[in-house]
């Protein structure tokens, strides 16, 4: 098989994909790109039109808020930036907004922070906002909020958090569109030696060494950040591609097999997600479930609350916990939709009652399918 053939086979297999694209794509010489921004809307409504979901991570809050308040340079301090964030992230999702309107679309803005995003209640809301807006046929159009973040102004770009927001998602594809066509094994522009490499299935520290240094500790993105990003995705179990998204159609180049890189991992998004699961350390909280719960659950269904009999332990939203049958063997583990406190006022009844027991409208289940493992008796 070609590369070629090897990429679209690849690309054809996405379902929920996450696509970052960096201000180096959607500027030129510190002026917009409009066209850009209206191919990317016709090529992500198309995907959504074929059936996939698709979120869009996007740079460029910082050049288009310097372009408007008239400076020549994109802020020369992280106030500066910050100031530029928060006049050039309206325009951004007007950009974006104008360009899926005129195609029967809708947008969402979603604005985040890597290390806001350590907390796992704040993880768990931002899943829950993205997953809601890709079942509604929104596209979620994610930036880091440059303007209470510092760290990412000066290092991170938009490359690790587009794998953060794919992990959170469980997409089975990233693609990161910078202004090359893949890792190399060493600097093309100034090592005529260089050599593409299609396909990577696992990042050995002779991978990681390919990224090369950063040209400056104020660089933003490089391959080095796209090499990290490529280490998140394989963790969640997401294929990664690195393409070249300068021309007018990168989403539809790559589908067609546009020479790119594709980190391949060893396991499928939800396959990597239940392992995570199975080892997470567990919060010391506990559920018993009755017989009817216990038989669901084994048949691939959520925990509901109906179907629990007791709650043990202290544990917050989105902590792991242990699920018990009455004899008290464990059957499985899951991340908990509701605290403790919230789940003992829930228990034993039914889903459309949650919202007039505890005065908020939260999941029907206490750990749906997804977020739940079944434990193995030997």
């Amino acid at each position: 098989m070609t590369p070629a053939v090897g990429s679209r086979a690849t690309a054809a297999r996405a379902r929920r994909i996450v696509v970052k694209v960096g201000s180096s794509i959607l500027t030129r010489d510190g002026k917009l790109r409009h066209r850009v921004f209206g191919e990317v809307a016709r090529q992500v409504s198309a995907l959504q039109d074929a059936g996939r979901e698709v979120v869009v991570v996007s740079s460029g809050a910082i050049a288009i808020g310097s372009r408007r308040l008239g400076w020549a340079h994109p802020g020369r301090s992280i106030p500066e930036k910050q100031a530029a964030a928060a006049v050039g992230q309206i325009g951004l999702i007007e950009i974006y907004q104008r360009r899926f309107a005129a195609l029967g679309k809708q947008v969402g803005q979603v604005l985040l922070t890597r290390t806001g995003l350590e907390e796992r209640e704040r993880f768990l809301n931002a899943r829950h906002t993205l997953l809601k807006l890709l079942a509604l046929g929104v596209a979620p159009i994610v930036n880091e909020n440059d303007t209470v973040a510092t760290e990412e102004i000066r290092f991170g770009d938009n490359d690790r958090l587009g794998a953060r927001v794919a992990q959170m998602v469980s997409a089975d594809t990233l693609v990161l569109f910078s202004d090359i066509d893949g890792l190399y094994t060493a600097n093309p522009k100034t090592d005529e030696a260089a050599r593409h490499l299609p396909e990577i299935r696992e990042i050995t520290p002779e991978i990681a060494a390919m990224a090369g240094a950063p040209i400056s500790a104020d660089s933003r993105g490089g391959m080095i950040t796209k090499i990290e990003a490529a280490k998140i995705a394989f963790g969640a179990g997401c294929r990664m591609a690195i393409g070249d998204g300068r021309s007018l159609h990168p989403l539809r180049a790559l589908r067609t097999g546009a020479r790119c890189t594709w980190f391949l991992p060893p396991a499928e998004p939800r396959t990597a997600r239940k392992r995570w699961i199975a080892s997470a350390i567990l919060s010391g909280g506990a559920v018993t479930v009755d017989d009817g719960a216990a038989k669901a659950l084994r048949g691939g269904r959520s925990l509901l609350p109906a179907g629990i009999v007791a709650i043990e332990g202290r544990f917050r939203r989105g902590d792991a916990i242990m699920v018990r049958d009455k004899a008290g063997r464990e059957i499985a583990r899951g991340l908990s939709a509701y605290a403790a406190e919230d789940a003992a006022l829930i228990k034993g009844r039914k889903s459309a009652e949650i919202e007039a027991i505890l005065g908020y409208r939260g999941r029907d289940e206490l750990i749906h399918r997804d977020d739940l493992v079944l434990i193995e008796r030997t």
